[in-house]
């Protein structure tokens, strides 16, 4: 089978397309045809190791694993003997942010990993396109009580964890104010934004509205400059550890000082957020944003690509 494989850390020129063996499942392990991933924010983190806290669990010198890829869709080849759970045909989903090996045409994984039936009706593309962003973006409504009344501003609002917060939070009740660019304002109108800022015309802190939750779902903001926008008891939550970390150490501070604070959304439990994407997929309350699709014979410009921050949703990989 190929392979996108890396030795070491670096840019997308490490990365070399490889025939390797299919793999053999275990006893307890599944092998998958993978037919769709993506290549996400996480992908480039991984490649990189950045930031370098990250080689503490994926290797301090080198990767531990070399073959790309976190999340797939695609079919069961075959099963081992203690696999009962899933059978040979089967149209699965999965995750697994610390390396799932899904940059190949096969994969072996785990029948009690981040692995499920993929929604009635969902094309193994759309399946792909709802994972690595719905996971993160659950991860941060998951923080919080959104409902109807609720005021929130998502900063970054076209990308794949953007775009999932923005129709989570609408199908939770809440009131969305989304900040994208120029030509992505109508494919947020659609996705249910009740108010949209265009940030290449307007600086969204300037705004002279007041928000109970504002998410930052690129990284590209700070509490210091959102927090004159929040309520009283407002939560401020970005999904990147912000300069100097200062996200993860606000989190723990201010709490203790102030009414107006920050949460820092450790990711839920993979196998959690399959149970919940899959009916909102499946029932159409969750739409996947696709930007662009490559082949594994374009990987490198696919990894260039989603490394400039100016994708729009999903980046897919099809395989």
């Amino acid at each position: 089978m190929r392979a996108a494989q890396r030795e070491r850390y670096g840019p997308p020129d490490v990365v070399h397309v490889r025939e390797v063996a299919v793999p053999t499942p275990a006893d307890d392990e599944l092998l998958v045809r993978v037919h769709a991933a993506t290549v996400s924010r996480t992908d480039c983190a991984l490649l990189s190791a950045q930031p370098p806290i990250m080689r503490l669990a994926t290797g301090l010198r080198r990767p531990r694993i070399k073959t790309l890829g976190t999340d797939f869709a695609g079919r069961v080849e075959a099963v081992g003997a203690r696999v009962s759970n899933f059978r040979v045909g089967d149209s699965v989903w999965g995750i697994n942010d610390m390396g799932a090996r899904s940059h190949a045409e096969y994969l072996v994984i785990s029948k009690d990993d981040t692995v499920a039936l993929v929604p009635t009706g969902l094309s193994f593309e759309d399946a792909a396109a709802c994972l690595e962003g719905g996971w993160y973006a659950y991860s941060v409504v998951d923080k919080v009580e959104l409902g109807a009344g609720k005021r929130v501003l998502i900063n970054g609002a076209t990308g794949a964890i953007g775009s999932a917060l923005l129709q989570l939070s609408v199908h939770l009740g809440a009131t969305v104010t989304a900040v994208g660019n120029t030509r992505n304002l109508d494919l947020l109108r659609s996705l249910g934004a009740h108010r949209v800022m265009d940030y290449e015309q307007t600086d969204f802190t300037r705004d002279d509205r007041v928000y109970d939750y504002i998410f930052d779902a690129v990284g590209k903001s700070t509490f210091g400059a959102c927090k004159h926008l929040l309520a009283p008891d407002g939560v401020y939550i970005s999904t990147e550890l912000g300069p100097g970390c200062q996200n993860v150490l606000l989190a723990l501070v201010t709490p203790v000082l102030r009414k107006k604070r920050v949460v820092f959304p450790i990711p839920i439990d993979r196998k959690r957020f399959l149970e919940v994407m899959g009916p909102l997929a499946a029932g159409r309350h969750f739409r996947p944003v696709t930007d662009r699709t490559f082949t594994l014979d374009t990987i490198r410009e696919a990894y260039t690509y989603v490394a400039t921050g100016q994708k729009t949703g999903s980046v897919l990989l099809k395989l």
